[in-house]
């Protein structure tokens, strides 16, 4: 029964991340800038092959940053543990099989539209909010979860800038998501708590 659910709920999280990435390409054709893999490098000047490597090494190394930093503050803040232990039963009811495809599709998708399309025109902190206030959830974490993506989204429209290059940004938003939703499925910050207490007495 849960693989049958699974199953249903994958195309059409990834269908619906498709659609977010034709408005991102709508909006940039319609502005005259059908291409939303570029943009002019405030840093780089005009070669694009360094641009691209130099986003995608930028890319791996702010995801492994922001990888390590999810972990330390799940571990070490209430806010963290607590928007992680909202997501935890989200990403269980999807399961293993839903990481790759998800990861992908809504790194392309989300790209595409908030840095690719929306970054150019709005400026780096209009489009990080916009992203953020996208990232919509009930209860306690709703503010933490709409910060959270405000912040990673600033520095994925920063980097993007400063490169010239949304590989890094995509290649950076999938690790990210692949990563920490299998941190979610397998990780519970309250059993943890509870075994840490026992062991220490």
């Amino acid at each position: 029964m849960r693989e049958t659910r699974e199953a249903r709920a994958v195309p059409l999280i990834v269908g619906a991340y498709a659609v977010v990435g034709a408005v991102g390409l709508g909006i940039a054709a319609l502005r005259g800038q059908p291409n939303v893999f570029v943009c002019q490098s405030l840093r780089l000047g005009d070669d694009p092959v360094m641009g691209h490597v130099a986003s995608l090494a930028g890319g791996v190394c702010l995801a492994v940053i922001i990888i390590a930093a999810t972990r330390y503050f799940v571990r070490t803040t209430a806010w963290a543990a607590a928007l992680h232990e909202d997501l935890r039963p989200m990403a269980r009811a999807l399961g293993e099989g839903a990481i790759v495809p998800i990861a992908l599709a809504s790194s392309v998708g989300e790209e595409i539209l908030f840095r690719g399309a929306l970054t150019p025109w709005l400026g780096i902190i209009a489009s990080s909010v916009l992203f953020g206030l996208l990232h919509q959830m009930r209860g306690r974490s709703r503010l933490s979860w709409v910060a959270f993506a405000v912040v990673v989204g600033a520095l994925l429209a920063s980097l993007f800038r400063v490169t010239g290059s949304l590989l890094g940004p995509i290649v950076a938003h999938a690790l990210i998501n692949g990563v920490n939703l299998r941190f979610l499925i397998h990780h519970a910050p309250a059993r943890q708590k509870a075994l840490g207490g026992l062991l220490g007495r």
